[in-house]
């Protein structure tokens, strides 16, 4: 065999098994492929049916204040009152939790009155749904499914009961989708029980019937929350059409039709992305072939990599590694070229200035701090893109650090340009950010510049431009301001405040002011809210909104919470039987040693912690860390009692009432200030009530400051109030005489 032949053979023998190979490649990748998807079919499956059953439970709560209410045991399985159950079972279902048909049936399944969109109906088809609703109605009697946590059971008639660990009956339910008029809908029966006298409960209860359309609307939103946007219900699968299916089956058994969506698959992906790689195995026999050839172009590959490298060392020196935007180094740089080419243009007759936006993200150390660094990175990613892809192409946009973005724009227009940039600006962070599943209202302020027209040194530029967002954090956060010339005195003013309420807290130069809670049912004093107030010698008073802020910003909140528990616990720790509540700020109660300074303090004043209520916000609760929940758990432990403050106006504020066991909320005053016009603001005052007095927790309404919001609160069931109408925030001696009197009376001749 000659040289040449042998080559050949040589080559073809390659050539043959890297084919051989590279098929069998393909081969194990694909059937890879098909099980990966097949894997993603059945998880998405799984996700959709959990989250399906989410729902349902969130109906069922939805509907606690009906169910597990004393007047529904009277009115509706006691009493037989007619108008009683019209309006609450009938119209309230329809109008505030889009029940479209209600029933009151009897344990067997016989109806005792319905009720559709709101209005009695005498003549209603029970006949026609009775069979689903005693399939469903079985269900709910076997006690599969509870709202709330099992204890026992107790012997009712014929049929075990279940009881929390207080004794309260609890309410037992079931769910099932029906195909009805042409539509699916929601079918779900609960038991009503007694949520205070328990001894109503003596023979096996009515249960309330509720059915529900999930129409498109419904079929659209289920979609967005799962993030499948063809996501819809089918009584049969079309054919020829790749979907994922998850049927679903009424009670008795039968099938109602399926949730059908696209599924997400990865193997396309996977194809995409492993394609390069089959492609070199199938070609690696030239390079066997054509080394020399190859030997020439890896050396060339070796010079552009160099070369790459070397562009890249020098990206790198002037960009921020984590965002992809330039670096303080090179912003510097560019803003001092370009304020020196606006100097020139403006010294030939042209016109134009360098306009600087200074941004920093509001409250990003707490997401740094409570949900991790890594949603922080990428909430710092998603921002840069955010100002990438909302800005002009010819904008330099750049990270200082941390969440400090700056922006630098050449255009015409002065003030008018500046603030239509700041408006930009703010506009972008508008719109949550989505990372990790969780929904982030995160904002940012800003403060913008501009030079020539203002100055002409960049260094000046940038320090104007971080006084004016120094102004829009103080401001209220979520806003921008532009440079003017009497911020220079603001800040010095700030930085005067600052060191001031340094000696005020080391002089005891503070105050502490209390006002009265309240207590609508006997007219009665129950407590006082304490709150800071600092009567400044030169200055007046100064108020909470103007030196809170800076305490938190100078590191001062620790030391202030901590002087303001002190004068409260002595100045109250002979007072009168009373409650005292005291707001504690989330930087205070996230600091280490928190609960042993409580402790140390308690010793100190001799002052009993069953008396005191200490109120958190939800900046405490956003942090999940272990150390929050031991120091409020430890708090309870030495007899303190724990509120949530501000209720209603975060966008977890329910998760919150399940996660810990608070004692008390209080309501935002948002809602009572707008009761008296706002229809939604009494629904939701009434909503937020009946949910504290169903977890056995007191409500307070804040801010009541005319008649009618007092009457409005009392009507929606609140017992605690506190505000203007009744007394402001008073002198701990006022407070004390106050205390003394005969509140009713005093209460009387107020009103």
């Amino acid at each position: 065999m000659s040289e040449e032949q042998r080559t050949g053979w040589i080559v073809g023998a390659t050539f043959a098994a890297l084919l051989a190979l590279s098929g069998a490649l393909m081969a194990a990748l694909n059937h890879s492929i098909h099980v990966a998807d097949a894997f993603t079919r059945k998880d998405e499956r799984e996700m959709v049916a959990r989250y399906l059953d989410t729902r349902v439970r969130t109906v069922i709560i939805g509907q606690t204040g009906q169910l597990v209410w004393d007047d529904s045991m009277r009115h509706a399985v006691l009493d037989n009152d007619i108008a009683w159950m019209d309006r609450e079972l009938g119209m309230f279902p329809w109008t505030n939790q889009g029940a479209a048909e209600t029933m009151l049936v009897d344990h067997d399944g016989t109806l005792v009155r319905a009720w559709k969109e709101g209005r009695p109906a005498p003549d209603y088809p029970y006949a026609q749904a009775r069979w689903q609703v005693e399939a469903t109605l079985a269900k709910a009697r076997s006690n599969a499914r509870v709202y709330g946590t099992v204890a026992r059971f107790a012997r009712l008639g014929d049929t075990l009961w279940p009881e929390d660990r207080r004794g309260a009956p609890l309410s037992r339910w079931a769910s099932t989708l029906v195909w009805k008029d042409g539509r699916p809908m929601l079918l779900t029966v609960a038991a009503i029980v007694p949520d205070r006298d328990y001894a109503l409960l003596t023979a096996e209860p009515r249960y309330l019937v509720t059915t529900r359309v999930i129409d498109a609307a419904v079929m659209r939103a289920l979609g967005a929350d799962l993030l499948l946007p063809d996501f819809r219900f089918v009584r049969s699968v079309p054919p020829g059409i790749s979907l994922n299916v998850l049927p679903r089956f009424s009670a008795d058994g039968s099938r109602v039709g399926y949730f059908v969506w696209t599924p997400q698959l990865p193997g396309p992906t996977i194809w995409r992305g492993t394609a390069p790689l089959l492609a070199t195995w199938i070609f690696l026999f030239l390079a066997v072939l054509a080394g020399g050839v190859m030997i020439v172009r890896r050396m060339r590959e070796t010079t552009q990599h160099l070369q790459l490298s070397e562009a890249q060392a020098q990206h790198n020196a002037l960009h921020d590694p984590m965002s992809g935007l330039a670096n303080r180094l090179h912003f510097a740089e560019r803003l001092r070229e370009e304020l020196a080419c606006a100097i020139r243009q403006r010294a030939q007759g042209g016109q134009g200035d360098v306009f600087v936006a200074y941004i920093d993200l509001d409250a990003f150390k707490t997401v740094n701090d409570t949900m991790g660094h890594h949603v922080g990175d990428e909430l710092v990613t998603q921002v840069a893109r955010r100002l990438r892809d909302g800005l002009l192409q010819t904008d330099l946009i750049a990270r200082f650090g941390g969440d400090e973005f700056v922006v630098l724009r050449r255009t015409t227009g002065g003030l008018g340009a500046a603030n239509a940039l700041g408006r930009q600006v703010v506009g972008l962070m508008a719109e949550p950010f989505i990372i990790s599943g969780h929904s982030l209202g995160v904002t940012c302020s800003c403060g913008i510049s501009w030079g020539p027209g203002q100055t002409e040194d960049a260094a000046e530029l940038l320090r104007r431009a971080d006084i004016a967002l120094y102004r829009a954090k103080q401001g209220g956060r979520a806003r921008y301001r532009c440079y003017t010339n009497g911020m220079d005195a603001t800040e010095r003013l700030a930085r005067e405040l600052e060191l001031e309420l340094r000696r005020a807290i080391a002089n005891d130069e503070l105050q502490a002011h209390f006002q009265p809670i309240v207590d609508l049912s006997t007219w009665q004093i129950e407590g006082f809210e304490a709150l800071l107030r600092w009567p400044h010698p030169e200055r007046g008073d100064i108020g909470p909104g103007v030196f809170v802020p800076i305490a938190e910003q100078s590191g001062l909140m620790v030391p202030l919470g901590t002087w303001m528990l002190r004068r409260v616990f002595t100045q109250c720790r002979d007072w009168p039987a009373c409650d005292i509540s005291i707001n504690l700020s989330p930087i205070q109660i996230m600091a280490q040693g928190f609960v042993e300074t409580i402790q140390a303090l308690v010793e100190e004043t001799g002052i009993s912690p069953r008396r005191v209520i200490l109120e958190v916000t939800e900046g405490v609760m956003l942090d999940r860390s272990e150390h929050v929940a031991q120091s409020l758990r430890t708090l309870q432990g030495m007899g303190f009692r724990i509120a949530l403050d501000d209720f209603g106006i975060g966008y977890s504020s329910l998760s919150y009432l399940r996660s810990f066991q608070f004692d008390r909320i209080k309501i935002d005053r948002s809602f009572v200030q707008n009761i008296e016009t706002d229809h939604d603001a009494q629904s939701i005052l009434g909503a937020i009530v009946a949910l504290g007095q169903t977890l056995r927790m007191k409500v307070v309404a804040e801010g009541v400051e005319t008649e009618l919001q007092r009457r409005l609160v009392h009507a929606a069931g609140c017992e605690l109030v506190q505000g203007h109408l009744f007394w402001p925030a008073l002198p701990p001696q006022e407070a004390c005489a106050l205390l003394a009197r005969n509140a009713a009376d005093r209460m009387r001749q107020v009103i």
